[in-house]
């Protein structure tokens, strides 16, 4: 079982016994998502597809956040990024943009050593740097820092 799964584990025990209802309803949804693709999938999941998984989650309370807001309805924007903080405690610690910034570049430099450059390298850049990225970056920030070096 990996580390992440069994943290997650010890700390819904925690909440319950903490009576802590929002950090144990969040917990609990998150240890639902995880066991429902592995079932869907028949595998067990490693700490990279756990942090998959709660990245995908970290998404859909972004994107809950901003249509509440937009809605005007404060108290959802409330409990979803109660949420979202719990749910960022799961993930690695975040690359700076400076350290984003390297990564992308050193991606670049040795794709241009290859004679691919330009806007049409987008895909190719991205392919190099996501692993080294995954989880520990927005990855739609670093698409948008990939389209605006390669232009």
């Amino acid at each position: 079982m990996s580390s992440i799964k069994l943290q997650l584990a010890d700390d819904i025990k925690s909440a319950m016994r903490a009576k802590d209802a929002l950090q144990l309803t969040t917990l609990r949804l998150v240890s639902a998502a995880i066991k429902q693709k592995e079932v869907d999938d028949r595998i067990e999941l490693d700490d990279a597809a756990v942090v998959a998984v709660i990245e995908k989650m970290v998404k859909q309370r972004k994107d809950a956040i901003e249509q509440f807001a937009a809605g005007g309805r404060q108290d959802l924007v409330d409990k979803e990024s109660a949420e979202l903080q719990i749910l960022t405690a799961y993930l690695p610690a975040q690359l700076s943009a400076s350290e984003i910034a390297a990564i992308i570049d050193q991606a670049v430099g040795q794709l241009a050593g290859q004679g691919v450059t330009g806007p049409a390298a987008m895909g190719k850049v991205m392919g190099l740097v996501k692993p080294q990225l995954a989880g520990r970056a927005d990855m739609g920030q670093v698409s948008r820092l990939i389209k605006d070096r390669l232009s």
